[in-house]
């Protein structure tokens, strides 16, 4: 598949290396489905947010990204940053490291707002791990994504994506690319939340925001699977999983 857009940026030694080698292989050993990727923002600092279902979600995701003229910047665990020859690609790539659970996180927070206003393209997965939800749909979003966003008021970019999970299967190490399997990819309107940018940070406000990204989520991934989404969430922290938005509003979906 041909790029639709060039890069704007420069990409540098790290960048060029990865798109070299991790490319070319995707290329071969899948297939794609680029849906709607014009209404990524070409230029400028934005936050695309996407569901999370594979280990090789950040390889075809940075792939879908760079084919329409962007370089993501991830939030990625501070393990990486001290591994051996990763940690010289992870850091000449911009990427962000992250060190969870610690003060090190709001260092992420700190270092994520800048390369928005720098006009970089920050890649979140909102619910912070692969979910757990078991038919694969969305779970309950952590506040990330939303807190960058109110604080720096820039566009986010929702993304559901569906098929890597047949490519590698979660929490597994083995590829399944015999018959080549097909990742799908695709783009939302930026989520509303203009509404919340001149309101107090509170934990209301986080969640409400949160809520609506993940919702924008969900909405495409029910898009790419032509199925109905659960009416409930799937929280891990809470038996019987999260309500999808305001329970007495009612939620309708493609």
């Amino acid at each position: 598949m041909a790029k639709v857009r060039e890069l704007q940026t420069r990409r540098g030694w790290a960048w060029s290396f990865v798109v070299a080698i991790v490319k070319p292989t995707l290329t071969v050993a899948t297939k794609h489905e680029w849906i709607d990727g014009e209404k990524i923002p070409a230029t400028g600092g934005c936050i695309v947010v996407v569901n999370h279902i594979s280990h090789i979600d950040p390889m075809t995701l940075g792939h879908f990204l760079y084919d329409h003229g962007r370089l993501v910047r991830y939030l990625a665990k501070d393990a990486l940053f001290r591994t051996p020859v990763l940690k010289h690609i992870v850091k000449d790539a911009g990427q962000i490291p992250v060190a969870r659970m610690s003060e090190g996180a709001t260092t992420a927070y700190e270092a994520a707002v800048e390369a928005v206003h720098r006009g970089e393209c920050i890649g979140i997965y909102p619910e912070g791990t692969i979910t757990k939800d078991p038919d694969g749909w969305p779970m309950r979003g952590k506040t990330g994504a939303a807190r960058i966003a109110l604080a720096t008021g820039c566009p986010v970019i929702p993304i559901g994506q569906w098929g890597a999970q047949e490519i590698l299967p979660a929490y597994t190490a083995r590829f399944h690319v015999v018959p080549r399997r097909t990742a799908a990819y695709k783009v939302g309107d930026p989520v509303a939340l203009s509404d919340l940018r001149d309101k107090p940070l509170t934990a209301e406000v986080l969640h409400e925001a949160t809520d609506r990204i993940m919702d924008a989520i969900t909405e495409l991934v029910a898009d790419l699977r032509g199925e109905t989404p659960p009416k409930v969430r799937f929280d891990p922290k809470v038996s019987g999983g999260h309500e999808i938005g305001n329970p007495k509003k009612e939620k309708k979906y493609r």
